[in-house]
């Protein structure tokens, strides 16, 4: 990634902050000011028009003219880090695995005063999931060229380079990123379920649609390579997807699929590429989350 600061790697700071405040292991450091951060920095890549009492109040409105080469909305969402690219995969990953923590860690989270900042960041990637899907059938996954972006250290606010957008569709899929957002929609419609039901109802609408355009236009897509090529394959992704939609739905469509379709692996590691663990988790755990 040319030696820029991962949204990912902040988002394992925010993951190991909230598990350690919130199963008592806390020694002499202040991990809740360790999540707070972790949240600001994530603030710090939103793109789009950002809202009045935006955290880091020394950035700025950026790449408001987002998807119009390609005659869509896509204007928001996050950048990657540095980066000034919206790239779809670890996008979506962030995002459901921000809606696992609010879900899991409502209370905490809350007693924490960040739950409301929690949920602001699920929304404003599911915001922008919801213009990236609009058409059904079709994903926009990226926006940016990243050659040319790697080759320019300037701050969103000023960028010059070529906001490319990228798609999937039926002829070119990509069930991986199709099925990741479908999991981020999916969690997040339970989130917002208690809060507002339109907006959830939205979500899961949007999820059932994503998981279906993935299972049935099965493919790997490379357009994010050599930044985020997925190595594991889309079994996992669909089998993320569908626990999540099993969590928001309980129909026995996707506990179906889960059983009789899916493909399980033995892995030691949970990332934006690999998934199985999660998945494994969620299931071991029943109706509960």
């Amino acid at each position: 990634m040319n030696n820029k600061i991962s949204i990912l790697k902040a988002f394992r700071t925010f993951v190991v902050a909230w598990f350690i405040i919130f199963e008592g292991v806390h020694g002499d450091f202040n991990y809740q000011d360790a999540l707070t951060k972790s949240l600001i920095f994530l603030e710090a890549q939103r793109s789009g028009k950002l809202p009045p009492k935006h955290r880091p109040s020394w950035r700025g409105d950026s790449a408001l003219q987002d998807g119009k080469s390609a005659n869509v909305d896509l204007v928001g969402g996050y950048y990657d880090a540095g980066d000034n690219v919206k790239y779809g995969l670890p996008m979506a990953f962030t995002v459901t695995t921000l809606a696992w923590a609010a879900i899991a860690y409502h209370s905490q989270l809350q007693s924490a005063g960040e739950l409301e900042n929690v949920r602001s960041a699920i929304k404003w990637g599911t915001d922008y999931f919801l213009k990236a899907s609009v058409k059904r059938n079709c994903l926009y996954v990226q926006v940016g060229d990243p050659v040319k972006d790697h080759e320019c250290w300037t701050r969103p606010e000023n960028m010059k380079t070529p906001r490319t957008v990228l798609m999937i569709d039926q002829k070119n899929p990509g069930t991986e990123i199709a099925a990741e957002t479908s999991a981020a929609m999916a969690a997040a419609s339970i989130v917002f379920r208690g809060t507002d039901r339109s907006y959830s109802r939205r979500l899961l609408n949007k999820a059932k649609q994503l998981f279906q355009f993935g299972k049935t236009h099965k493919g790997t897509y490379d357009g994010e390579c050599p930044f985020y090529c997925s190595f594991s394959g889309y079994h996992d992704e669909l089998l993320w997807a569908a626990t999540w939609l099993y969590r928001a739905t309980k129909r026995t469509t996707y506990l179906e699929f889960i059983t009789e379709e899916a493909t399980t692996a033995t892995v030691a590691e949970f990332s934006w590429d690999l998934k199985y663990a999660g998945a494994q988790i969620l299931l071991s755990k029943g109706r509960k989350i």
